[in-house]
């Protein structure tokens, strides 16, 4: 049996998986905010609880913001600051008492949709996490590309590309630069820049529903939103040139994303015409957490 778990800003989910890659279990809980000590125990809780609930123990992947740092075992990049500076792996195997394996969580999305899902049949998948943050993780031939710092596929923080005039500088990101791509494209972003246009507090989410029903503001932030997004992959695909990209996070359940940017990521690509597909993760919100589970 193995067990992923799945370390967000928001939820902590866990799958258990059988030895053919069926669900046994999955469950969510909310991410303990800014108490590093909670969300280990949280973890080792929802890990002890479901080999309790099975009746067998099993191996154990976890999928986190960040990475960890070769040279100090610490964490690092992360959007959750609290585990910035931690030693995370460590403190996991302590708790848990057996070896982990730990990977970036957009990683673990490209991994799980590299070996059965929306990309099992592509040689190059660059996988997206739009959510709490914006991550990107990057499988050749089925094998994740990690990259010597542990830094490969982080196009969330890079800047913008091509940016208009009203959207410059950007705003300050948590990593201390102005104008991230995750400034602009996390649903938070999204969120916080209809609300100071609008006045108006709403979920990304929900955002998105609104535009459906004809609220204009909401459609005008939603169509904002997509071509960010078409100029934020555009530049992947002129570094990486990958067969498909797959989106997974909270945003990605915006049905109207696989229609519009492939369309207006075009005028950016240094190709015409652009073979390439951008789909939803086939496992769905949930696909980085099979991944971590197949560390």
């Amino acid at each position: 049996m193995r067990i992923g778990v799945d370390l967000g800003g928001t939820k902590i989910e866990i799958v258990a998986l059988d030895a053919g890659g069926g669900t046994l279990t999955r469950r969510r809980i909310a991410t303990p905010q800014a108490d590093y000590e909670a969300t280990l125990d949280a973890i080792a809780a929802l890990v002890r609880d479901v080999e309790s609930e099975l009746g067998r123990s099993a191996t154990v992947g976890i999928g986190t913001p960040g990475a960890i740092d070769s040279a100090t075992g610490l964490l690092k990049n992360s959007n959750s600051t609290v585990l910035n500076g931690k030693p995370l792996h460590r403190d996991l195997e302590a708790r848990l008492d057996r070896e982990l394996r730990l990977s970036n969580d957009a990683n673990c999305l490209a991994l799980s949709e590299a070996i059965d899902g929306a990309g099992k049949e592509a040689d190059v998948v660059f996988a997206a996490i739009l959510g709490t943050g914006v991550g990107g993780g990057i499988a050749v031939n089925r094998r994740v590309i990690c990259g010597r710092n542990k830094i490969a596929g982080e196009w969330g923080h890079n800047p913008l590309p091509w940016m208009t005039a009203d959207e410059q500088p950007g705003r300050i990101c948590y990593c201390g630069k102005h104008g991230c791509i995750e400034t602009f494209l996390s649903g938070p972003a999204l969120a916080a820049e209809f609300n100071a246009e609008t006045g108006r507090t709403m979920l990304a989410e929900d955002i998105a529903k609104a535009a459906e029903t004809g609220d204009g503001s909401a459609e005008a932030a939603l169509y904002r939103y997509e071509e960010r997004l078409g100029r934020a992959l555009a530049h992947v695909v002129n570094v990486i040139d990958p067969d498909v990209i797959v989106l997974g996070g909270g945003l990605s359940n915006i049905a109207r994303l696989y229609a519009n940017v492939p369309k207006l990521m075009q005028p950016y690509v240094f190709s015409e015409p652009v073979e390439l597909r951008v789909v939803p993760a086939l496992h769905g919100d949930s696909s980085g957490v099979r991944g971590a589970a197949l560390l």
